[in-house]
């Protein structure tokens, strides 16, 4: 009667180890499709070659800069090294890194990290960045501290809300762009002080991303104005643009759009995209093509 008691009580520890097993794997591939998807961490936090290509062998370690008036920074490395990563960091600090912008010694990480977008992420989702984050291959990589111009404060703390059904397309496409991929630090316009202006001009484009000397673009209207944004754009053309790089008249689109990562999204998110960009407001704003977009990438 025993031996059959501990053979049932082994098989039900067994079934919960396999079913416990599958969850971290199902949370890993969450983070994996994040990470190399609408979130694009690598567009970031990889350095890229002067090919403009990211550098295989630092994948996530970090060491892309940011030369602004505000700050002169560069992206942190993100990899499991204990010594330069973050493979010395607790899951709790680098959630609240990602979700409120504090790294583990205190300092403040952002701008140019889109502290703002994370801080509305899910608990669901930062956890399985988080996740998958530990299974990349630790690189060494000592970054430069950040330098800052401006004062700076932390997020308060994230609300972890859970994502909007995928039913709900619009709903779900605007947890996308603003809590995922960070849309609108890059394309909506500056203000006199140099700051993005979202009240005003969310999604109108015209700021200007160095990616060296003398090198820079002016990013996108992406509202639905008809004239100067995507407004009569088909979402066959929106999606390309997103995920090929490939503008309405088909020429190449510069970086740092994260073109490489983006296409990794299923068509069910960029559907999303494309629904929720289609809601925002109108704006006029004509931004000038960049001529080094058709040079570089022909």
């Amino acid at each position: 009667m025993k031996a059959a008691a501990l053979t049932v009580l082994a098989g039900s520890m067994f079934g919960l180890g396999t079913l416990a097993a599958l969850a971290d794997d199902a949370l890993v591939a969450r983070g994996d499709y994040l990470v190399n998807g609408p979130v694009a961490c690598g567009s970031c936090h990889t350095p890229l070659g002067p090919d403009f290509k990211p550098i295989a062998d630092k994948t996530l370690a970090g060491g892309f800069h940011f030369d602004e008036m505000a700050f002169n920074s560069y992206s942190a490395n993100i990899t499991p090294d204990k010594e330069t990563g973050i493979g010395s960091w607790t899951d709790e600090e680098i959630i609240h890194a990602i979700r409120e912008g504090a790294q583990k010694d205190g300092r403040i990480i952002f701008p140019p990290m889109p502290v703002p977008t994370y801080n509305n992420m899910s608990d669901d989702d930062v956890k399985a960045i988080v996740a998958y984050l530990r299974t990349v291959k630790p690189v060494k990589n000592a970054i430069p501290l950040a330098k800052y111009n401006i004062p700076q404060q932390t997020m308060p703390p994230a609300k972890g809300l859970p994502a909007p059904p995928k039913t709900d397309k619009v709903a779900y496409g605007g947890y996308i762009v603003n809590a995922l991929g960070h849309c609108f630090e890059c394309h909506t316009t500056p203000g006199a002080n140099g700051i993005p202006d979202f009240a005003g001009h969310l999604g109108a484009g015209g700021f200007e991303i160095k990616l060296g000397p003398g090198m820079s673009v002016m990013t996108a209207n992406i509202t639905p104005d008809k004239e100067t944004g995507i407004g009569d754009w088909t979402d066959a053309e929106i999606k390309r643009a997103i995920t090929q790089g490939i503008g309405k008249d088909g020429k190449p689109l510069a970086p740092p759009m994260a073109y490489a990562y983006y296409k990794n999204m299923t068509d069910e998110d960029v559907d999303a995209v494309v629904a929720y960009l289609r809601t925002l407001k109108p704006i006029s704003n004509k931004v000038e093509p960049t001529a080094f977009q058709q040079k570089a990438f022909p």
